[in-house]
């Protein structure tokens, strides 16, 4: 096992090790939590822009549209650029800009913005974002980014063709970079009722929170499937903003799922939550490892005989087939039982992946598998 199979596997048994301890079987958590309130959201904004200012690290010659970007700029500002003019400057970055809208912000309240390079420029460090328009899904304009760019990363490069890169140079933040020009409007204190969106829809979940909320506040809840449950809230704003708030602040038993299995086939992670079982099932496991080697035979001739040297290649295939090892589970056993059965083995993290696969398509794990 290598290190990083090493390491993988150890984080999974850490954490699985630590679910085993007694837990209830629904644990109270805040209603913010849960779920999401219809009418208050984020709202992504995007614009295309010049950060200017670098020191020769711009986009290159061979970014067009860079260039063009250039000659419309000057030509709004009463600059007459010659018709098929390339204009050429490395000191130039095309890019790309980006920022959320919170929800309830008005104008003149300013949110941070992300820059990031969209030609072939090696680093944004020391630019000037200039002034670029946001604009959302609709494609209305509704805030205004300008602001020296903060770069995180650097990269650097020798005469002889040697660099060095840190972090990402062509990615960066302007903070409280953007002013709000236009606000977003919302339907939260329009309509009689509001409506909470459960984050992880769930049955049980939905009915523990309109009963936890009925019980408070009287019959004012009511649930039509497991992803929604709609409030009847007060038509006054300060009195529905601080109806909101007590919601946000109530304790409500989650339901239970049904226990996962997750592994993520990129990094070998596997992660078995508290409460899988498996049902009475036999499994064999083993490996067969494929050896091939290649060299080359050369042949000299002696210095009188008047040959020539001769190579040829030679091919050596060898197969070892790993013992199998089978071993077998009772019907409901635990997660610990699990995990003893299969370190006893000297599984890997991907062994244990192939025989949960297994499992799962035989109909013999009573939860979910989930590949990330």
């Amino acid at each position: 096992m290598n290190f990083r199979k090493f390491i993988a596997l150890s984080l999974a048994l850490s954490l699985t090790l630590g679910a085993t301890l007694p837990l209830p079987a629904m644990a109270a958590q805040a209603l913010r939590n849960l779920v999401a309130i219809e009418g208050v959201r984020d709202n992504p904004l995007v614009g295309y822009g010049l950060v200017v200012g670098l020191n020769g690290s711009g986009d290159s010659t061979q970014v067009k549209f860079s260039s063009q970007s250039v000659i419309n700029m000057l030509k709004q500002f009463g600059v007459k650029v010659p018709d098929g003019t390339d204009a050429k400057s490395k000191n130039v970055a095309t890019v790309m800009v980006s920022a959320v809208f919170p929800p309830g912000y008005r104008k003149g309240q300013s949110i941070d913005v992300v820059v990031s390079s969209m030609g072939d420029a090696k680093s944004l460090r020391g630019g000037a974002l200039l002034l670029t328009p946001l604009r959302a899904a609709d494609g209305e304009t509704y805030a205004l980014a300008q602001g020296n760019v903060v770069v995180g990363g650097f990269s650097a490069q020798g005469k002889s063709g040697s660099s060095i890169t840190v972090n990402t140079p062509t990615s960066g933040r302007i903070p409280s970079g953007a002013n709000i020009e236009r606000e977003i409007p919302s339907d939260f204190n329009t309509k009689p009722s509001v409506r909470l969106s459960l984050r992880h829809p769930h049955f049980e979940t939905a009915i523990n929170i309109v009963n936890s909320i009925n019980k408070r506040f009287g019959d004012i809840a009511t649930a039509s499937d497991a992803t929604s449950v709609d409030v009847v809230a007060p038509a006054n704003p300060t009195q529905r903003v601080a109806f909101m708030a007590k919601l946000e602040s109530m304790n409500v038993e989650v339901g239970e799922d049904a226990p996962k299995v997750v592994f993520n086939s990129r990094t070998g992670t596997v992660v078995i939550a508290e409460g899988l079982r498996v049902r009475a099932a036999a499994v064999t496991h083993g490996s067969l490892k494929v050896v091939i080697s290649e060299s080359t035979k050369v042949s000299q001739p002696n210095a009188l005989a008047g040959g020539t040297t001769v190579s040829s290649p030679q091919s050596q295939v060898s197969a070892d087939q790993g013992p199998a090892q089978m071993f077998k589970w009772p019907a409901g056993a635990k997660l610990q039982s699990i995990i003893d059965v299969v370190n006893s083995l000297g599984a890997t993290p991907d062994d244990i992946m192939a025989i949960l696969q297994a499992l799962d398509q035989a109909g013999a794990i009573e939860g979910e598998l989930v590949v990330i």
